[in-house]
């Protein structure tokens, strides 16, 4: 009897044991979790690398070597060591190189001067001057490109010309109109925020003594700079750099109408081209290389920053922050900094209102202001007969739609980045916490606009248990959320760990259920990190384009997409006021979230 009762102990305790590890929330949540982000991330990418080595059915009207169904380098071969390889792959890879790098470089020079002279001078305006700066960041990238046409424009694709050449009789060269240099100065205005962010947020917390011990010690201003501010606050500035460079090489919206006119592609039109013509491998193919070389920088940027020694920034001992006196360079500085935010944040925006109430382009008179393109009627010698958006039932639908996208994305991303946030924070010594924190972050890695070509080609079809969701919302959803991860993850757990312990294990002896703890703790608790969460994804679903371009149909336009295609067309009054629209709806819900959500972005940056 005790010899056969042994194998059913040792049973018995390994299913107890298993029971009992899987009773633990942060396990039971971590399994779903692990299983649902390798279905939403890992597989794709996956599946997406299989395609690029299979023959289909379409490929022969390339070639009639094709043979549907058996394995093949012929896309690889196409695209990197052809004779279209040149145009295909290695322009538009050394263009996307050299804005990625010249983009990251001018946002770093202008995000990290603005954020240490609102951090850490006596500079004064400071919450006027932080609000302008995060104004762009509230807007889509492609607003200043608009407005850059609506300046710069020659007559190189035909059309009226802009501002330069109507008013003051000067035709801008193609080399300031288009291509490589409005490309990177749209894209750095827009783009140094994120700088100002990320190293105004570490120049906040640094402990003011260590600037104070030097300079008893009679180090100058430069000095105290070059020796202890700089090299505190490099990390911040790296993971910035690959942000910005990473954002730069896959953007969509700036390439493509800057770009275009000119024949300058990058990475991601050129997918994107790929995709219209129905070369669904090679765009694939690109999508890859695109997702390695952002995977390479963010490498290369964690080496760089693995190598460096840590510093303590941060102590428990409070002490007034010693601001650097500007002298009567004081006053000067404001003023400056103040015309340079109404340049890039203030003017885009008036200009391109005042534009939507021009009848005709470069008409500058009273007599020709209407309010036509935004409640006209259909009239034939006007934009082709197209109706004012606000008469448009195609505006309807897109209204619809990006309030639908935004909202329910929004909520779906808060909940779901504080529950993994859960995971994250409660198993940080288990696999699988490690494993969620690691996973979640992959989507960084994959530009918007190769995650699109990836799920094109998982959702186009039924798979597994879920349907087919191809030009469905619930795809355009399903997405966003997805690509969020990085950041409502990160969000969720760092405010998960300033919560004790203590207070979810009372409420277990109590009797408790996990989901009851969650709602009636962790999220009241946690209150402002969603509502902050809630505002971050809705701004960016309510400007996402990249994201979102190859996968909308006429069911799910969106106001982004619809303010593209109208740029396409030509119908510049007609794209002017579905931007002032967007930006009207976005500027609302943050002035909303600040003030009942108390979710600012600059808190923390502007000081006093």
């Amino acid at each position: 009897m005790t010899t056969k009762a042994k194998p059913i102990n040792k049973t018995s305790r390994l299913y107890n044991r298993t029971f009992n590890w899987l009773r633990n929330p942060v396990q039971m949540i971590g399994i779903a979790a692990l299983l649902l982000l390798f279905y939403t991330i890992v597989w794709p990418v996956l599946e997406m690398l299989y395609t690029t080595f299979v023959w289909r059915q379409q490929d022969m009207r390339l070639t009639a070597e094709a043979q549907p169904g058996h394995l093949t380098f012929y896309h690889w071969v196409r695209v990197l060591a052809s004779d279209m390889s040149a145009s295909l792959f290695y322009e538009p890879v050394l263009h996307s190189l050299a804005v990625g790098f010249a983009v990251s470089a001018i946002s770093m020079v202008l995000g990290c001067g603005l954020a240490w002279l609102v951090t850490r001078t006596d500079i004064p305006f400071k919450k006027i001057i932080a609000f302008l700066a995060v104004i762009p960041y509230l807007l889509p990238s492609w607003v200043l490109s608009q407005a850059w046409l609506t300046f710069f424009k020659n007559q190189k694709i035909g059309g009226t010309p802009g501002i330069m050449q109507s008013l003051f009789h000067i035709s801008p060269p193609d080399w300031l109109s288009y291509g490589f240099v409005p490309i990177v100065l749209s894209l750095s205005a827009h783009d140094s925020v994120y700088f100002f962010l990320i190293v105004g947020a570490a120049l906040s917390s640094m402990n003011s003594q260590l600037e104070e011990a030097a300079g008893m010690a009679g180090a100058g201003r430069l000095t105290i700079l070059r020796r202890i501010v700089f090299p505190l606050v490099i990390p911040s500035m790296l993971s910035g750099f690959i942000l910005i460079f990473t954002k730069a090489i896959s953007s969509y919206g700036v390439p493509a109408l800057l770009g275009t006119p000119v024949n300058f592609d990058m990475i991601s039109t050129m997918l994107y081209s790929s995709m219209r013509s129905r070369l669904t491998t090679e765009a694939n193919v690109l999508s890859l290389l695109l997702i390695v070389i952002c995977m390479a920088a963010i490498f290369l940027n964690q080496r760089i920053i693995g190598r460096r020694r840590s510093y303590v920034t941060v102590t428990g001992k409070a002490s007034a922050r010693t601001l650097t006196a500007l002298g009567r360079w004081r006053r000067p500085a404001a003023g400056m900094i103040l015309v340079l935010m109404v340049l890039i944040a203030i003017i885009p925006l008036v200009v391109l209102l005042v534009q939507t109430f021009m009848l005709k382009e470069g008409v500058y008179s009273f007599s020709n202001l209407s309010m036509h393109y935004w409640w006209g009627g259909s009239d034939p010698d006007i934009n082709t007969g197209e109706k004012g958006v606000l008469q448009n039932p195609i505006f309807s639908l897109a209204f619809k739609n990006s309030l639908l996208l935004s909202g329910i994305a929004s909520v779906i991303a808060a909940v779901i980045g504080l529950a993994l946030g859960y995971v994250v924070a409660r198993g940080k010594q288990s696999w699988v916490g490690r494993a969620v924190d690691q996973i979640s972050f992959l989507p960084y890695l994959i530009p918007g606009i190769s995650l699109a070509a990836i799920y094109i080609s998982m959702f186009a079809k039924p798979t597994l248990l879920i349907p087919a969701l191809y030009g469905s919302m619930s795809l355009l959803i399903l997405i966003t959320i997805v690509k969020e991860l990085p950041f409502t993850v990160k969000a969720g757990s760092a405010a998960v760990m300033q919560i004790g312990q203590e207070l979810e294990e009372a409420a277990q002896i109590s009797g408790a259920s996990w989901f009851t703890r969650f709602r009636r703790i962790l999220m009241p608790l946690n209150r402002k990190s969603l509502v902050s969460v809630f505002l971050l994804v809705f701004i960016g679903a309510m400007k996402e384009m990249e994201l979102i371009i190859m996968l909308v149909t006429p069911r799910t336009e969106t106001l982004t997409t619809l303010t593209f295609y109208y740029a396409e067309k030509g119908y510049e009054q007609l794209t002017n006021v579905i931007l002032m629209i967007i930006i009207a709806i976005v500027m609302a819900v943050y002035l909303l979230s600040v003030k009942f959500g108390k979710a600012d972005l600059t808190q923390g940056i502007g000081g006093s």
